[in-house]
């Protein structure tokens, strides 16, 4: 059994305000060192909630972990090119194939190709078309995890720029129905698919849109 982290460091990022305030000094003679985070719940790795888009939808509290924690079967994007679309004929074609219900993986290697701290990352990733989005939810997965900025206007973002929230397909065709979305992962070019066991448990927050996880898959688990 291996244990793979395939979590973004919650740390001093451009996009967003990410602060770590530490009081205590146990050198000095504190008892305890105590650290205190000020983030955003849409920032690194992450879970999305119903609510992060529709008003009276459910918060993170609410999403079952099973949704989230469970099989899951990798797709092999990592010959998909920068800026570029990936419709749903190239995710077919990267489908192992699976039962309902599985958390399906979309691993595009794209933090091997760009840095997540710089705004190449954001600004040159491969995205999804809605035909793919689509496809993703008639295979009916509990969850669909990214390795790269997953929705074309995510790039926009970085200049304020707003557009109609139809193209942001994934939310719009697949959160809105249900799916659960985990964003922003990094490192899955360590899993050699097709399948694996995905870990992406959100934070408990009563009341929030979404919450950061440390997400993870265990290699070698049987499912």
């Amino acid at each position: 059994m291996r244990i793979v982290d395939l979590s973004m460091p919650i740390a001093p990022h451009f996009r967003w305000r990410t602060e770590l305030n530490i009081t205590g000094n146990i050198k000095a003679g504190d008892q305890f060192r105590v650290s205190r985070l000020d983030g955003a719940c849409h920032g690194f790795s992450h879970v999305d909630a119903q609510a992060h888009i529709l008003a009276d939808a459910p918060t993170i509290e609410a999403t079952p972990l099973d949704r989230v924690v469970g099989p899951c079967r990798v797709l092999n994007l990592r010959d998909a090119p920068a800026n570029q679309p990936i419709d749903a004929a190239r995710l077919r074609a990267a489908d192992p194939g699976g039962p309902e219900g599985e958390i399906l993986l979309l691993s595009a290697g794209w933090d091997r190709q760009r840095d997540w701290n710089t705004p190449e990352f954001w600004r040159e990733a491969p995205w999804l078309t809605r035909d793919a989005a689509e496809w993703l939810l008639s295979r009916k997965p509990s969850a669909v995890a990214f390795d790269f900025p997953q929705d074309f206007p995510i790039r926009l973002l970085l200049d304020k720029i707003e557009v109609p929230f139809e193209q942001h397909v994934t939310h719009d065709v697949l959160l809105r129905a249900g799916v659960t979305l985990i964003e922003y992962l990094v490192n899955t070019s360590a899993l050699p698919g097709p399948r694996s066991f995905l870990c992406a448990a959100p934070l408990l927050l009563p009341g929030a849109d979404g919450a950061p996880a440390r997400i993870f898959a265990i290699e070698g688990l049987a499912a």
